[in-house]
């Protein structure tokens, strides 16, 4: 049965948000610093051709250091990513050790070039829609990542993205 508890639920609240934040300027570091050692991240959609989870993106906290301090040795896509996220629900555990939020999330991209630059260039448009579902340790006042997954509604990411979202 969880509690709620008021202070640690806008601690919860204000990292996600900071979060986005700091993804969207790929911060990388910055991110992953508010994660605990023991971190695993995830994005993952349901496919209801094949009925069963894909896994875009997985593992520890390691690999995700090692995937964001490549990132800018990949071909990848520079059209900005920008975070729309609305916490739904932060649920604090009744030891207050540890906390799950619900939120819902849509990421927006404003192209910068391409093939077709001189149409392209500028719009923004949604890149994806999903959730995160997220689970935390909380050691005093101190709350950090333990979890979190990305479950996606949209199924197709377009090329170049290596982007943790």
């Amino acid at each position: 049965m969880a509690v709620n508890d008021t202070e640690t639920s806008e601690k919860i609240k204000s990292l996600i948000y900071k979060t986005c934040l700091y993804q969207d300027d790929c911060e990388w570091n910055n991110w992953l610093d508010l994660c605990s050692e023991d971190f695993h991240y995830y994005i993952r959609a349901y496919s209801p051709e094949i009925q069963k989870d894909m896994e875009y993106m997985g593992g520890p906290k390691e690999y995700m250091e090692s995937i964001t301090g490549q990132l800018r040795k990949h071909n990848i896509d520079d059209s900005p990513l920008k975070r729309h996220a609305v916490v739904y629900r932060v649920d604090v555990a009744d030891d207050n050790k540890s906390a799950t939020a619900v939120t819902s999330l849509t990421v927006f991209q404003t192209l910068l070039g391409g093939n077709s630059s001189h149409v392209d260039s500028g719009t923004t448009g949604i890149f994806l829609v999903g959730r995160y579902n997220d689970k935390f340790v909380i050691d005093g006042g101190d709350v950090k990542f333990i979890e979190r997954e990305v479950r996606l509604d949209t199924r197709r990411l377009d090329k170049g993205t290596h982007w943790p979202i």
